[in-house]
């Protein structure tokens, strides 16, 4: 089972996508609305996966993900964007960042995690994504 933190600042969202995922076969392991609860968050319990708002209120989720990949160990988690923007609206910013890819929130679903981590297992082709292959 793939292991996920949420990181938004809407705490109608952050309850709304857990339900939701886990819901899914997605375990929600924490849930953070700014960047310091994220991060200790994320070295405390080793997600697979962060879901990370680009709009973060008063901070940057494109930060805070950057962040997450620097600060959070050698193991750091795979992140996911998320915004209720459409993913054209950021495309160049997503691009020039090493997250793992877009979700718009309209469209979260663990479906739509599982495809986005199967594609970046396309192409880094050895190592697994997350960890281990679900059963």
């Amino acid at each position: 089972m793939i292991r996920c933190l949420i990181v938004d600042d809407s705490p109608c969202f952050l309850e709304a996508a857990r339900c939701l995922l886990e819901g899914q076969g997605i375990a929600v392991v924490a849930v953070a609305s700014d960047s310091a609860q994220a991060l200790r968050q994320a070295e405390h319990l080793k997600p697979e996966v962060a879901l990370v708002d680009i709009d973060l209120g008063a901070e940057s989720g494109l930060d805070v993900a950057r962040r997450l990949q620097c600060e959070t160990g050698p193991s750091p988690p795979w992140v996911i964007l998320v915004s209720n923007h459409a993913e054209d609206e950021y495309a160049d910013l997503i691009e020039e960042s090493a997250v793992a890819g877009f979700i718009a929130k309209v469209h979260l679903s663990g479906d739509a995690i599982r495809a986005l981590l199967a594609e970046e297992d396309e192409d880094h082709q050895g190592g697994s994504v997350i960890g281990t292959p679900e059963t």
